[in-house]
């Protein structure tokens, strides 16, 4: 596959994210990250009580995500992320850490991700802040290093898209 060091799994919460990103590390023989394991205890709690974060509480989180990264790299070792990515600004802030990477964005519904949401359980994430992911959501229009996935189909579904066209397109 022309890939990078670091494939970033990008959506709102619910798309999946997680499960995906974790298929593709399996598939490629990669290191699997999820961002959500990076958040501050507080940050999650937060969430949990229905508040978003605002884009000065992200900052840390994705600055400790690009180390990871860099951290993996420097290692010799390739590492799938699943992150939110909703703000243009955060997925640049990745790109800068130096590592070369791509992104997978799931292009989710809705009303697809809302059922998803009310019937998970034991994550901090609640489903009344569905609305607020939408609203921080910058669409990656016009990202060279951005593929588009619908998340239409079961998750197999899903990720052999993610699969097939990551190894059809040549890395920006």
């Amino acid at each position: 596959m022309p890939h990078a060091n670091a494939i970033v799994v990008i959506g709102v919460a619910g798309s999946g994210k997680s499960t995906v990103a974790l298929g593709l590390a399996r598939h490629y023989g990669y290191v699997f990250l999820d961002a959500d394991d990076f958040h501050a205890d507080d940050a999650k709690a937060q969430m949990a009580a229905g508040v978003p974060l605002m884009d000065a509480q992200r900052e840390p989180w994705v600055a400790e995500l690009g180390r990871q990264l860099q951290t993996l790299a420097a290692r010799g070792s390739s590492s799938v992320l699943a992150f939110s990515g909703l703000r243009a600004i955060h997925r640049q802030r990745l790109r800068d850490c130096g590592v070369p990477m791509r992104f997978v964005y799931l292009d989710a519904p809705p009303a697809t991700v809302a059922g998803r949401l009310e019937s998970r359980l034991g994550h901090f994430m609640p489903a009344v802040l569905l609305a607020s992911q939408y609203e921080a959501l910058e669409e990656p229009v016009g990202e060279a290093d951005v593929i588009r996935v619908e998340i239409g189909g079961t998750p197999s579904q899903v990720l052999g898209r993610a699969i097939a066209m990551l190894d059809a397109s040549p890395v920006p």
